[in-house]
């Protein structure tokens, strides 16, 4: 039965690399929706340090972001500290609480997205004495006030109308 399984699998992500132009990785498959979604223009390389692309239009163009793609809502955050992007743009699936991940689901959807401006989180993470680099805890006050969707609290950048009904198709 897993086998079947998997071979459907493969035949999906087959057909989902064909469309994002990369392996149907998870943040692969983020960097792709963000970018078709926010008007982001991907690095040629999908191993460019710490920046996945910039930002072609708006307020924010030509400014560099990172995109990370998190099944589950959580309060961590992956960051290069001696290699900054302009903006770490973080698309996060359901809400879980997980204690263990055995029996869990995690769909690949989009439940909520958030913007930070680099320099003013990093700012914020270092006055609390926080360790930065990979799984970097965030508080959650941090989170609610970089929140660009559904709730658009992050003030520096509005979701379009156009975007909304984009991102609700991923929900």
């Amino acid at each position: 039965k897993l086998s079947l399984l998997l071979s459907k699998r493969n035949s999906i992500d087959e057909k989902i690399g064909a469309i994002i132009g990369r392996p149907a990785l998870t943040g692969h498959i983020g960097e792709f929706i963000a970018s078709q979604i926010f008007d982001i223009e991907l690095s040629d390389s999908a191993s460019e340090k710490s920046i996945d692309g910039h930002f072609r239009s708006g307020n924010l163009a030509s400014k560099s972001v990172n995109i990370k793609y998190y099944t589950v809502r959580g309060s961590i955050l992956d960051i290069t500290p001696d290699s900054l992007p302009d903006y770490y743009l973080v698309i996060e699936g359901k809400s879980d609480t997980p204690t263990s991940s055995k029996d869990k689901v995690y769909p690949a959807n989009i439940c909520s997205v958030y913007l930070f401006e680099s320099v003013s989180l990093i700012e914020s993470l270092r006055e609390r004495g926080v360790k930065i680099g990979t799984a970097t805890s965030i508080v959650r006050h941090l989170w609610d006030s970089a929140e660009v969707y559904p709730q658009q609290t992050y003030k520096d950048f509005t979701v379009s109308d156009k975007q909304m009904e984009k991102l609700i198709l991923f929900s």
